[in-house]
């Protein structure tokens, strides 16, 4: 993950959204004419009707945020909508977010609970410590014992959840508002962040958790599903698939997690148009079964073959063999979700008008994510395939990608089918076997050992890439389902510093890149996510249209920025100077100004564009026409869209990764 902590991308879609001209409209924001004012609640605050304090209109949840209207000496004009205030807030009961980003906790993949210091310079004295790593675990050992006494100047005020209690819940929609960045600490790429506070709750919450806690009482379930390319060549591998669920049935047969751990299989070959004797794009083998169920499953995957006719290209579809996987199982049964894909071929590319589901590997990375599935990418490379390797190898790490900046992606050395059939049986027999090991342990109330943060480096084999892959992902989906079990919740901070990297893994291993403890998103509205999809979509198509024109006539640049000047609150001012950074046009500047984040639309000047390839010209609209597939999916998401209490959907949130922006 790029660890340049983003500016606030909501800011530059307000400025897409028309505000009607008779709308009140907010406070900018000094030296600003379009960054409106933000603030966002303390614990206990109040909304009065008018500035004099006198008579209470509503109690908004901690760290509700407001736009602001107005200042009258201790007193703000407030509204949770741009375009009508709802009261007035006193300035004491609230913290100025001049950024409306937000950070989410990384998945606890071997590294240390984020602390939450009293100041800047309490992180800054921990960062440049002697032993950082001694100093960390002397903070986390203090927190992590029942009843131990804390100084009433103890440089940490708080800590993310420790092992026993899980990982914060999901379930539980927190904000972490980011106040302040610190950019210049160290060469690492380690920042420092002011936040304010995180987990304003939902009412009822507590009793939703108590009822969640008598229903999982039966310990963890583990759901494993293997996605397989079925398409020619890959018969030795759908073989050594059967043998994988035989061996892991068997063992499961005597295992005390016999009920706790299902199998699923899904089959992908290619886009059944092109080529009508390929005879499917998807299908769904099996949903999930567990061992007592295995003759149905068993008897289904005997009936499955690999293709006797070719596709229509080299790569398969096998992007779409993973959505279906995702969309038509039934993951509900299952608290632990894990994919095996298995295939020995690149995946169709988003833009390719034969993919089944239009998404790159990052945005289906960012599904993935959404749906706490945790996917292991099994590429074997057969000599066949040697053209097609960097590329298979390049799109599968980024669809593997975990929270810890590491790839589960595991290579299979195929020179010949045997080799190959082999070498794989080995490793998905590993993987399958340390989740049911994982299960058992969990049923007798044991946890796994926090495993360490390392590198997956080339230098392994498949085997212990495979090894440490499955306890790193098992490690996780654990405390993921204790602090779903617990309802576990995030601290309550009002204002506190943090680094957004793990500082014991920063020492430990100083060469390697950060370990990400938490990771930036944007709350986007619905209807401010509409108003980017349909901006992109007016860009995609000026970029496509510049390929069909004489390069001498059409000039690209200026056509994307009347693209861009549809969508924005002044397009007077586009047409000023066609051979400027986008980024100096109009009001987009000021919204970026003084902040390290840059769009890479916005970054992208006129002679950019003329000295691309041809392959890198259609690489960007590629990744934009990737974006706008995701964010069509994040549309139609009905789980993880929070209206806090808003029964205008148009106005309710949802956390956009900042990777998944343009």
């Amino acid at each position: 993950m790029n660890h340049r902590i983003a500016a606030s991308f909501l800011c530059v879609l307000s400025l897409l959204v028309a505000v009607p001209a008779m709308a009140e409209q907010p406070l900018t924001q000094e030296g600003k004419t379009t960054v409106f004012q933000r603030v966002v609640s303390h614990p206990g605050a109040k909304l009065y009707s008018d500035a004099s304090a006198a008579q209470v209109v509503g109690s908004p949840r901690t760290f509700t945020s407001f736009y602001v209207y107005a200042r009258q000496n201790d007193m703000l004009r407030v509204g949770v909508s741009s375009t009508k205030a709802d009261g007035w807030l006193r300035l004491a009961d609230s913290t100025e977010w001049p950024q409306a980003i937000t950070m989410v906790f990384t998945d606890q993949m071997g590294r240390q609970p984020v602390l939450f210091f009293r100041s800047h310079e309490a992180v800054q004295e921990v960062c440049t410590a002697e032993s950082i790593k001694d100093t960390v675990a002397q903070y986390v050992e203090l927190f992590n014992t029942p009843g131990a006494r804390k100084p009433a100047d103890l440089p940490v005020i708080a800590t993310e959840p420790m092992e026993k209690d899980g990982q914060v819940s999901q379930k539980n929609f927190y904000l972490l508002p980011v106040l302040d960045i610190d950019t210049q600490f160290n060469d690492s790429g380690t920042q420092l962040l002011h936040v304010a506070c995180i987990d304003p709750g939902v009412p009822g919450e507590e009793k939703k958790a108590d009822a969640q806690q008598e229903q999982k009482s039966d310990g963890m379930t583990t759901g494993i599903v293997f996605v397989i390319d079925t398409t020619k060549s890959m018969k030795p591998y759908i073989d050594q698939t059967r043998e994988i669920i035989r061996t892991v049935y068997d063992r499961l047969q005597k295992s005390p997690a016999k009920d706790n751990v299902a199998i699923a299989v899904v089959a992908f070959r290619s886009n059944v148009e092109k080529r009508p004797a390929t005879e499917y794009n998807t299908r769904i083998v099996s949903d999930f079964a567990t061992v007592a169920e295995r003759d149905v499953l068993e008897n289904l995957l005997q009936q499955v073959e690999e293709c006797t006719a070719s596709t229509h290209d080299f790569n398969e579809d096998s992007l779409a063999g993973v959505k279906e996987a995702v969309d038509a199982l039934s993951w509900d049964k299952v608290d632990a979700r894990t994919m095996l894909l298995i295939t020995d071929a690149g995946p169709l590319a988003g833009s390719d008008p034969t993919s089944n589901t239009g998404m790159s590997p990052e945005g289906m990375a960012d599904y993935l994510r959404t749906n706490k599935i945790f996917l292991t990418a099994v590429h074997v490379k057969t000599p066949a395939g040697r053209k097609n390797h960097a590329y298979a190898e390049k799109c599968y790490r980024e669809l593997s990608i975990l929270s810890n900046n590491r790839s589960s992606y595991i290579p299979i050395n195929a020179p010949t089918p045997a080799e190959g059939a082999k070498a794989f049986n080995a490793v998905g027999r590993l993987i399958a076997d340390t989740y049911c090991a994982i299960a058992e342990k969990q049923l007798k109330g044991g946890a796994m050992q926090k495993p360490k943060t390392q590198e997956l480096s080339a230098e392994l084999s498949a085997e212990e890439m495979a090894r440490r892959t499955a306890e790193t992902i098992g490690y996780a989906m654990q405390l993921q389902f204790v602090g779903d079990h617990k309802g576990t919740r995030a601290p309550q901070v009002v204002s506190a510093w943090i680094a957004d990297a793990d500082l014991t893994a920063l020492e430990e291993n100083p060469n390697a890149a950060p370990v990400p403890v938490v990771y930036p998103a944007v709350l986007l509205t619905k209807l401010q996510l509409s108003q980017l999809r349909k901006q992109l979509k007016l860009i995609i198509t000026t970029a496509e249209e510049a390929f069909l024109q004489d390069s001498e006539q059409f000039n690209f640049y200026e056509q994307l920025m009347s693209a861009a000047a549809q969508m924005s609150r002044d397009p007077s001012s586009f047409n000023k100077d066609p051979g400027a950074n986008l980024a100096q046009k109009g009001v987009l500047l000021e919204v970026l100004d003084g902040l390290p984040y840059k769009s890479e639309v916005l970054r992208l000047r006129q002679q950019d564009w003329l000295d691309m390839s041809t392959g890198e010209r259609q690489k960007f609209i590629s990744r934009l026409k990737g974006l706008v597939r995701r964010y069509e999916e994040y549309d139609r998401d009905n789980t993880h869209w929070e209206g806090f209490g808003s029964t205008n959907s148009n106005e309710w949130v949802y956390r956009v990764p900042l990777n998944m922006l343009p």
